[in-house]
């Protein structure tokens, strides 16, 4: 199974729009680096088979399935409703008419509720054309393992502070994006993962995020082999992570791949 990081950044990306010259404030991040530039966090999760799901679709949808060579979408998992994670599914229509049906779409039931009223054009029944896209809700409830384009999906709660996440676990994958805090079930359902996408938003606490302090703790109690980074911000500058984070533990960027059982 493949991973692919469509984008590893926060909100508002990095750099974040403004600077002195309007070329993007990138905080702590230095702008020679092309790791530090990130588009909105979205992974896409590809069978041996090829299938593929995409996880969370935000305002740079586009540019990053053309970036990263994604053709196809088989089914899409949305973790919650933020505008980060949804702003991009009007591009799907697109990837309707390459499948040739509509996309069952996988949220809880507040979340479906909640772009069920920002997109409910994508709702209705598919049309000839797909002229706009075509998306079957399939309701997803925290503990359920889920069957998801013929991949067993387990899921779990987790704590944004403003609202519940969905959490994810395929196999020896997992992935937590937009968490502050982990209830035990989360726990429970990563312990033996090998590989696990986090987020961490920056260096200091935050009150909807996890920060560096504390996904460090969560790493060395779940004891995954390779714990990635996702959804940073501009206070995480590449260098400083690579050489600052523990062994085991390391910075996502746009386009990363992960190999995974």
């Amino acid at each position: 199974m493949k991973i692919t990081i469509l984008g590893c950044g926060g909100s508002g990306g990095v750099p974040l729009l403004g600077g002195t010259d309007g070329l993007g404030n990138w905080g702590a991040c230095d702008p020679k680096e092309l790791r530090n530039r990130r588009s909105r966090s979205s992974i896409v999760i590809q069978a041996v088979d090829g299938t593929t799901i995409l996880v969370d679709a935000g305002p740079d949808l586009r540019a990053q399935l053309l970036a990263n060579g994604i053709g196809r979408i088989d089914a899409v998992v949305l973790t919650h409703a933020h505008a980060d994670h949804v702003l991009g599914l009007d591009e799907l229509r697109i990837m309707n008419r390459i499948m040739g049906r509509a996309l069952p779409l996988y949220a809880t039931a507040r979340t479906l509720e909640d772009v069920g009223r920002r997109f409910d054009y994508a709702f209705r029944p598919a049309t000839p054309g797909f002229f706009r896209p075509a998306l079957e809700p399939q309701v997803v409830e925290p503990g359920q393992v889920v069957p998801i384009a013929g991949l067993d999906v387990r899921t779990f709660s987790q704590d944004h502070k403003v609202m519940e996440t969905l959490g994810l676990r395929i196999g020896e994958f997992g992935y937590s994006t937009d968490v502050v805090g982990m209830p035990e079930d989360g726990f429970e359902a990563l312990v033996g993962v090998r590989s696990w996408v986090v987020g961490c938003f920056q260096r200091q606490p935050h009150p909807v995020h996890a920060h560096v302090a504390k996904v460090i703790d969560w790493a060395s109690r779940i004891g995954p082999e390779r714990t990635v980074l996702t959804h940073m911000g501009p206070d995480l500058d590449w260098a400083w992570m690579r050489s600052s984070l523990p062994d085991g533990i390391e910075p996502a960027f746009d386009g990363m791949t992960l190999e995974v059982r």
